[in-house]
């Protein structure tokens, strides 16, 4: 049976968008906010593990990808 849904995930997830709003990035542009969106997703989809195992899914996720600026600002 899957958890029930319910409005403290959705709460939870806005909050440390907001949180990285504000104390990280202080501007989001709309042509990125997919972006940003997306990191916070994967940001919050992890948060059950421990630090050392968030940071070796992260870095494991990286591997073979490359973001290059002239792409990004295309």
């Amino acid at each position: 049976m899957r958890e029930q849904a319910h409005t403290n995930g959705l709460e939870s997830f806005w909050a440390m968008l907001k949180r990285g709003y504000q104390g990280t990035y202080h501007w989001m542009s709309r042509k990125h906010l997919h972006r940003y969106v997306a990191e916070f997703a994967g940001r919050h989809g992890i948060r059950p593990l421990d630090t050392a195992d968030q940071m070796a899914f992260v870095a494991q996720g990286m591997m073979g990808k490359r973001l290059m600026y002239k792409n990004l600002i295309a």
